[in-house]
């Protein structure tokens, strides 16, 4: 009962902060206060106000509509990485998972040596090899996204392969391609949403921390790890410049914690 209870209290909180989240970023993409990257040197370091809700950072720019943009940036760098390992991860995982065999065992060894690294680590090499900027940044952390992807998906397959309803499928003459993602498959969302959430989180706090080591979405574009660095210097002068994007970190990754911890309850 209290497993419930928690489960269904971490899905309202997770889902209420996700949702006024994606609210606030949403109204980012098509409406900001100010232009994000417009210098007004009289505003330098301005302090809270009605004209300035979060202040003003060290060039006078508008910190609100810096972090309207850098959330979105930040969210988008986190949906595509997501998405790469996704679907990546559920073809090499379902390929895997239902035939094995050599194909597994080779497959899989190749998968859990990339594995054996922490995903910045790997993503820090593919940018080495690619250049920084946000579409390298992407297609970093989604490579090193998809042996965790391909892991769930696989366990998954194994254990579903041999059901009655599988069974029944292939009497019936279904195809491998059938089986795998239309009998398969729908069967293993809720796993595979309650790893998008955590995947989400993940990306977010390796999309950031990148930004703030420099190598990741690059000036002048607007993101919240971008955002801390910047701000690092100023701590002492301008709190405010350093306490916002870290505010909407903090919210974006609890909440899609919380949305992940709901949903692996319900497994």
């Amino acid at each position: 009962m209290k497993s419930g209870k928690k489960k269904n209290y971490n899905f309202i909180v997770g889902g209420t902060i996700t949702g006024l989240m994606l609210i606030f970023i949403i109204i980012g993409f098509f409406y900001t206060p100010y232009d994000p990257n417009a210098m007004d040197p009289s505003a330098k370091f301005a302090g809270i106000s009605l004209k300035h809700l979060m202040g003003c950072d060290n060039f006078g720019r508008d910190i609100l509509s810096r972090v309207m943009k850098g959330a979105g940036t930040t969210l988008s760098v986190a949906a595509g990485t997501v998405f790469i390992g996704t679907f990546f991860g559920i073809i090499l995982g379902a390929v895997t998972g239902y035939f094995g065999g050599i194909l597994d065992e080779i497959l899989m060894r190749v998968n859990d040596a990339i594995f054996a690294f922490p995903s910045i680590l790997l993503a820090l090499v593919f940018i080495s090899l690619l250049g920084s900027g946000t579409y390298q940044v992407v297609i970093a952390l989604g490579i090193a996204f998809i042996p965790s992807f391909a892991r769930i998906v696989r366990s998954e397959f194994i254990k579903c392969k041999n059901m009655d309803y599988v069974k029944n499928a292939r009497l019936q003459g279904a195809g491998h391609l059938r089986i795998m993602f239309v009998h398969i498959l729908p069967n293993t969302f809720t796993v595979l949403l309650s790893a998008i959430m955590i995947g989400f989180n993940n990306a977010v706090l390796a999309e950031a921390g990148m930004s703030f080591l420099g190598i990741g979405v690059q000036p002048p574009q607007a993101s919240l790890g971008r955002m801390l660095s910047e701000a690092q210097t100023y701590l002492f002068r301008a709190p405010n410049y350093a306490i916002f994007p870290g505010l909407v970190i903090i919210l974006m990754v609890l909440g899609f914690s919380l949305l992940g911890d709901a949903l692996k309850r319900e497994e």
